[in-house]
């Protein structure tokens, strides 16, 4: 299919000129806006604060404001607005008094779709680093995809890009079901685990319907890639009534990986696939989810004809995520350095992947982890799963659990989480309190050759740059990539 591949006709939406995003710097929004500015479009959007994404649309050319306010919207022809923007809004209010239509993101990212080669990513874990590895992928195979993506894409600089040909390559959004709004030609389930439950009235059963439903929004002609390691991606194939192909270490899954090995950030592999010959392949990540990961990749380049050579080059020179186990430089401590490490995983599934990447890579080394829950719901949800993961660290700091707007919930708290993980007997965590310099507490328990862990979806995001900054790291080597 490589041979034609003739950019396909642009979304052309009847009276819309101005398009205003509520919320416009949050990850899932800023990428629709990009590609929307490169298409022509006027692009405003509001946000709470300024940020590196708002400063980065406004070089396109997008109109920002700081605040919400109902004059923000008032020239909009339509509002695009996120799951976490209700009616109390007053951009939103103002809208619907005027009829000014209001879409959620995911409908936007639809009608982008609907123009184009659709491939969505879904699934509990793994959806940013499958998406961004599809696209360096088509990009190596000169397919120069339109992409957008859940987090910035390390060689690009961007989490969102418009190219030129008939693919478009996204993440689908589970987390507010907001995923059934895509109709795509191919899509992935990584796997299916609990988290969200709220959306789906805690009834794990509702949720597989959903990817279920998902699914069939493929055409009948179109592809299911799905992961057959996970046991509930196994236990719903039998109802996808759509082609598939699946991927996995399991030896009935159609594409296989075997003679895994991890050396450090450097993880090799063979992949076995039907009708063809073996193929010996790199990628710069280091663990068996993110082996994973490119087995998807693999599935659907290989289905859209891309060469072997172009699947074996965009896997080895794929520079990574932002904030998905991204080394950002040394530390210095007495007698060595310490490998700084900042990942944004926040469900224990994620966790125990990211720490078991560690003890397969780095077997020599301790691990010492910095670890930020994020909503007292999951931590109350997901408890007990947590208390065992993060036990297996060598040494553990847990800061306080970041709200993301909840209230806080009696029992769902890290020092609680600690009091837990203690009782087990095998580790003594710390409980770190909101604000708290971190850099004075971490670097006494430091010895040369471990390895530092900042872990959570929160605020946490920003620990490992202050760390690096910060006046008892002075001579810190490195810097964020």
């Amino acid at each position: 299919m490589v041979e034609n591949q003739k950019a396909m006709p642009q979304p052309e939406m009847r009276r819309i000129r101005r398009i205003h995003f509520v919320g416009i710097g949050g990850v899932g929004m800023c990428g629709i806006a990009e590609v929307l500015l490169n298409l022509g479009y006027q692009v405003s959007g509001s946000d709470l604060k300024e940020s590196p994404v708002t400063d980065r649309l406004k070089t396109f050319g997008a109109q920002i404001f700081i605040g919400h306010r109902a004059e923000n919207a008032a020239e909009a022809d339509v509002l695009v607005v996120s799951s976490a923007v209700n009616t109390s809004n007053p951009e939103v209010a103002t809208a619907l008094e005027r009829r000014i239509p209001v879409v959620p993101r995911a409908e936007m990212l639809a009608e982008l779709m609907r123009y184009r080669h659709g491939i969505a990513v879904a699934g509990t874990h793994g959806k940013t680093t499958t998406t961004s590895l599809i696209a360096s992928v088509f990009a190596a195979g000169g397919l120069d995809p339109t992409f957008v993506i859940g987090g910035r894409l390390n060689a690009a600089g961007t989490n969102a890009q418009l190219g030129t040909s008939r693919y478009l390559i996204a993440e689908a959004d589970e987390s507010d079901a907001s995923f059934l709004h895509l109709q795509p030609m191919v899509a992935v389930v990584t796997n299916i685990d609990e988290d969200h439950m709220a959306t789906y009235d805690g009834d794990f059963n509702k949720l597989k319907k959903t990817f279920v439903e998902f699914l069939h929004n493929l055409p009948f002609y179109g592809l299911a890639v799905l992961c057959l390691d996970d046991p509930v991606v196994r236990e719903i194939l039998p109802q996808v009534k759509r082609p598939t192909v699946t991927y996995g270490f399991s030896e009935d899954a159609d594409v296989r990986a075997i003679n895994v090995r991890q050396e450090g950030m450097q993880t090799y592999f063979t992949v076995l696939r039907p009708d063809r010959e073996p193929l010996d392949v790199s990628v710069n990540m280091p663990g068996n989810h993110n082996v994973l990961n490119s087995l998807a990749t693999i599935c659907i380049a290989t289905d859209e004809g891309v060469s072997d050579e172009a699947i074996v080059e965009g896997l080895s020179r794929f520079a990574g995520v932002g904030r998905r186990f991204q080394v950002y430089g040394q530390l210095p401590v007495e007698g060595g350095d310490v490998m700084l490490v900042d990942d944004y995983g926040h469900h224990p599934t994620e966790v125990a992947a990211v720490i078991k990447a560690v003890r397969g890579g780095w077997p020599e080394r301790r691990l010492v982890m910095v670890y930020q829950p994020h909503r007292y719901s999951r931590t109350r949800d997901l408890y007990d799963d947590f208390v065992n993961v993060l036990a297996d660290a060598n040494v553990l700091l847990l800061m306080e659990v970041y709200p993301a707007g909840e209230e806080p919930i009696p029992g769902a708290d890290s020092r609680k989480l600690c009091n837990s993980i203690r009782q087990r007997g095998q580790l003594d965590p710390i409980y770190i309190e909101r604000g708290v310099d971190l850099a004075p507490i971490v670097k006494p328990l430091l010895r040369a050759g471990d390895i530092l862990l900042c872990q959570g979806a929160g605020d946490i995001g920003g620990l490992a740059p202050k760390l690096l900054a910060s006046p008892l790291f002075a001579s810190a080597k490195g810097k964020s990539k």
